[in-house]
Order: C-alpha cells, then sequence, then structure tokens
C-alpha cells in the first residue's frame, strides 16, 4: 500500500538529517545464515550480509570486534547487518537472484546504506550508544498482511526514480529499481542485551511516530536509530502479468514480511563520541571530520566471506533455498528435505587448491591493480592456460623456475619470484577472490583486480593458510606497507589482451527446463560482463527490460 504524501515526506528526509551514515558498498556474502535467530544452525532463508568478517553461524561482540576487514566505510563500526535476498518470480516458476545496486559479474557486490538518526524525541532524551554483545531484529519474517501500528510502519518499499514508497513491494515498475528499508525500533529497557524473540527487549516510541516519538517506561532509554537501505535492480526484469513478480527469500511476495537484523560491533567510545560531535547536520562524522576513519572502495570490496551453506543461492534456482513456499499466507512449517546437512567451516568452503603434494602452499588473495601501479603483483608473464585450474597454473610456474603462481579474473594464470607487497593478502579474510576457476567450479582462480595466490615450499612444514591464519611472507613477499622500501620497482608492463576461454559457454533461456550448475551472468544490451573475457559466446537469452539474463555452463 502506498504511504500517505505527509508520511512520506517525512520518510524521505535527506541524508543531512543523519547523525551519520555507514555506507555499506559491498557485503560479505549471501547465504542462509542468521546468528540471532539461528545461532550454530542453517537459517530458513538466505541473507544479504554486510559489515565485518567476524561474522558467522553464531557470534559475540568479541567475534565482531576481531574481524580483519568490514564491507562498510568506517573503520570502527564493525558491526553486522542483513536482510533477505530479493527474488524474481520467472512465468516458468523457476527464481531469479534479484542483483543489488553494484552488483557486476566479476565479483564486485553491491551493499547498503545504514542510517543513524539522532530521532530524540520531543523531550529531546539523552542518546545512549549501543552496548557490548547488543543485538536486535525488526520486522516479522511470517508477516504477510499490512498492518498500522509503528512496527508495520517501519517496513517500507521505495519506487526508485518514480513517485511512491510504500509498505509492500509496489506493484508498478520502477525505473531505477525498488529499494526496500526497515526502521529499527530506537527504545531500550536498558538491561536485557537480547530477548527470546529478539525484539521483546527494545520497542518503538509509545506516541508520535516510530522513530521520532516518547519511550515508553517500560524501556527508557533512548538509542540512535538505525534505517537500512537496500537498493535492488528490479528494473532489470520484465513482467509478465499485473502483478509484481518479486519475492523474498522467506517466500514473501507481499513485503510486509521483510525485517532486518543487527549485531553491534562498534568501537563503543568513538561510538560515543559520533553521539555527541555529530547532531544534526554536522559533518564531524564526514570523512576529514575527525570523528572516524575511513576504509577505502577496494578495501570494503576486498572482504568477503565464503559461503558456508553450500547450495545454489543466486543465478536460477528451481525453487527457493530452502524450499520456501512462494505464499500469500504465511507457512509455519517446512519439510524440506533438500536442505545441506551442516554449516561447512571456512576452510572447507574457501575455494583453495590442495597442491602441497607438489610442494606448494595456498597463501591468500592478494590485490592486482594494473592501471594503478602500472605493474603486475607477479611481473614474470602470464602463461596460456585453457582451461585454467590452480593444479595447471602452479605446474606451469613451477617448471618455469618461479616461486609465485596467481590466478585473475577465472581465465589467467601469473607467475614471479618475488610478490609486490602492495599485493600481499590479508590475513582472516576471503578478499575478492571469488571467481570460479573455469577448468575447476570448485575452485578460485582470483577475481576483479584480486589475484588468488601460491607459494613454492622451501624448507619445513607445507601447509595452506587458511581464513583464519597468516599467510606466509617468506620468499620474498615485502612487508605490507606502501612506503617499503623492499618494494620492486615498477616495471612496465604493457596492456594484456583479453585471453581467450577455449571452452564456448552454453546458454539457455529462462524459459526453458532448469538446469543443474548455473552462473547467472547480467550483461548490457552492448556489454557483456561476464563474457567479456570469452573469445565465443552463445546468448540464448531472455530478454529483460534494458538487459540481458545469461546462464552459462562449461562443458
Amino acid at each position: 500500500m502506498r504511504l500517505n504524501p505527509v508520511l512520506y515526506t517525512f520518510l524521505t528526509a535527506p541524508p543531512s538529517f543523519a547523525t551519520f551514515v555507514v555506507q555499506c558498498t559491498s557485503r560479505l556474502t549471501d547465504d542462509r545464515l542468521d546468528p540471532i535467530v539461528f545461532p550454530d544452525q542453517i537459517s530458513d532463508h538466505v541473507h544479504v550480509i554486510a559489515g565485518g568478517s567476524g561474522f558467522g553461524p553464531s557470534m559475540t561482540y568479541n567475534d565482531a570486534r576481531s574481524s580483519a576487514c568490514t564491507t562498510c566505510n568506517i573503520k570502527q563500526d564493525l558491526s553486522n547487518y542483513w536482510t533477505p535476498k530479493l527474488y524474481y518470480q520467472a512465468q516458468n516458476g523457476t527464481l531469479i537472484s534479484v542483483p543489488i545496486d553494484g552488483d557486476d559479474s566479476v565479483g564486485n557486490m553491491g551493499g547498503m546504506a545504514i542510517y543513524y538518526l539522532p530521532r530524540r524525541g520531543p523531550n529531546n532524551d539523552q542518546l545512549v550508544p549501543f552496548p557490548k554483545d547488543f543485538r536486535m531484529f525488526a520486522g516479522d519474517s511470517m508477516k504477510r498482511v499490512e498492518t498500522k501500528d509503528f512496527a508495520g510502519q517501519a517496513i517500507r518499499h521505495r519506487c526508485v526514480g518514480a513517485d511512491g514508497e510504500y509498505t509492500s513491494l509496489p506493484n508498478k515498475k520502477c525505473p531505477q529499481g525498488v529499494r526496500t528499508q526497515v526502521v529499527f525500533p530506537s527504545c531500550w529497557d536498558g538491561k536485557n542485551l537480547d530477548s527470546e524473540d529478539h525484539k521483546s527487549h527494545v520497542s518503538y516510541p509509545k506516541d508520535g511516530n516510530y522513530d521520532g516519538g516518547r519511550c515508553p517506561d517500560t524501556h527508557p532509554k533512548h538509542l540512535l536509530t538505525l534505517f537500512y537501505e537496500v537498493t535492488y535492480r528490479t528494473d532489470m526484469f520484465e513482467w509478465y502479468s499485473d502483478k509484481q513478480p518479486f519475492v523474498f527469500s522467506n517466500g514473501d511476495p507481499t513485503g510486509f514480511g521483510y525485517h532486518g537484523d543487527f549485531i553491534n560491533g562498534w568501537d563503543i567510545p568513538k561510538f560515543a563520541e559520533a553521539i555527541a560531535k555529530c547532531p544534526d547536520g554536522s559533518r564531524a562524522c564526514d570523512p576529514g571530520g575527525g570523528v572516524f576513519d575511513f576504509n577505502t572502495p577496494g578495501e570494503r570490496q576486498a572482504c568477503k566471506l565464503p559461503q558456508r551453506v553450500v547450495e545454489r543461492v543466486s543465478g536460477v534456482l528451481d525453487e527457493l533455498p530452502g524450499c520456501n513456499e512462494v505464499s500469500m499466507n504465511p507457512v509455519t512449517t517446512n519439510s524440506c528435505n533438500r536442505n545441506p546437512s551442516r554449516i561447512l567451516s571456512l576452510d572447507d568452503v574457501s575455494g583453495v587448491a590442495d597442491v602441497t603434494a607438489k610442494d606448494w602452499k595456498y597463501i591468500g588473495c592478494g590485490v592486482d591493480d594494473l592501471q594503478a601501479w602500472g605493474q603486475r603483483a607477479l611481473v614474470g608473464g602470464q602463461k596460456s592456460i585453457n582451461p585454467l585450474t590452480v593444479e595447471k597454473c602452479v605446474d606451469a610456474c613451477s617448471t618455469a623456475g618461479f616461486t609465485f603462481a596467481g590466478m585473475e579474473y577465472a581465465s589467467e594464470c601469473y607467475c614471479g619470484k618475488i610478490l609486490d607487497q602492495r599485493a600481499t593478502p590479508k590475513q582472516g579474510i576471503l578478499g575478492n577472490c571469488n571467481m570460479k576457476c573455469v577448468g575447476d567450479l570448485t575452485k578460485n582462480c582470483g577475481g576483479a583486480k584480486a589475484i588468488s595466490l601460491y607459494q613454492k615450499c622451501t624448507e619445513g612444514s607445507c601447509s595452506n593458510v587458511g581464513l583464519g591464519n597468516s599467510p606466509s611472507s617468506g620468499g620474498g613477499v615485502a612487508p605490507d606497507d606502501p612506503t617499503h622500501p623492499n618494494k620492486p620497482s615498477p616495471v612496465a608492463e604493457p596492456a594484456q589482451s583479453q585471453p581467450s576461454i577455449v571452452k564456448d559457454p552454453i546458454t539457455r533461456s529462462v524459459n526453458e527446463a532448469p538446469a543443474t550448475t548455473a552462473n547467472l551472468s547480467i550483461s548490457t544490451k552492448d556489454t557483456p560482463l561476464t563474457t567479456s573475457r570469452a573469445k565465443k559466446s552463445l546468448h540464448t537469452t531472455t530478454k529483460v527490460v534494458m538487459y540481458t539474463i545469461t546462464e552459462t555452463y562449461w562443458a
């Protein structure tokens, strides 16, 4: 349902009215995990997850604060933020993941914006920071009808590029997609860090409006108001009827069951400083304002975690993960027998090839930015290997006498005797190496400006680095400091021609019978993204407004 004009004007206040905005311009992963509602279990639906890399099936404040990185811009914030994933239900019943604004086909991921709003209420209440181990949940996954209470008003969906904001998913085509939004309760009981339903320890105001009224006596502590925004590119899909075709991962086609989760990972003294120094209209919490330190966009993109519940959650699916039924009525039971049996360890799903029998070891995912550096991370040259696997790249580099081997963009192999220190992998994160090798879809071969790195073992033990361990720095890896004197001097390298992939991608329309394994790619009409590095491609596709959706299979 569309909101009334007065409420609409209030809800679309510009970002300058926020104490500060945490820009999570990437995300960690899409996975069926929820450490609040389903700790140490497989969640019943898929979430898009942003924030600190300490995220896991269960976690504490200390886990969050131990994060090696975050997908968000403020370094002092290692919190986690997650919401349900959106899908398009095709006419033949298949489900297609809807890209978040910023997603591309070379491993970069879009994210969400998190507003911290100083809505003190009419009594100008003192705002308190989130305490250690605080967490909360907003919304109701089982909800399928509109309610007029504050909790119902706090869930809404903006039709981007058009005049319209709704409490349900818009039943109209939105020119620039749909922005899903959730506002969290801002009143806390002052005692409990969580509650059985993960909501009772917090409350929306008792009067006024849902993010600007007075706190009830039962919840006297006034928090900053959390407000999430996630923009889905629904404009990339055609409609086949007069009813909107989108559904959230919990089986909700209405939008009323949208929800959000939050686990606090803030540097609490710094958070308290921000509350004091960044009132409405202040720029002190902006870059250069002096309160916060900021991550670069590249650092945010490099912060990735592997999917722990091993199943397909993106691309073209026969059904929603977790076998969630698409229904206008809440489904309270689910007898799905196709669930993965367990949550795998980080190292089990890291996409690393074990080549220790060849006396080589994995040392992590590094950065490789030819455009910015004027040279590759490995300057020994590129090897032509079709189709690429980690083992073939390692063998080629080893035979040529090199001590490092690296893979990028799923199909490129590079060798070197020394690793540019700017490329040194960061401890504890997957990095942006999330593209599967064209010759082995179970292993990772780099990504966009990201290189999967393997090193020849010298003496002693030869073991792969895990996501929780430090990579070896032996064999000429320079320290992680851009000014270090041991950094190799730039060596000009000619621009590399795009390597060809020998096996043509085989594609099919989403209106054909579903297949088993797919990698969804999205391309503009003139510039294919995923297939831009393929010499040949067969685009048997389904037209979607401005874009094309292609499923690619490697024979």
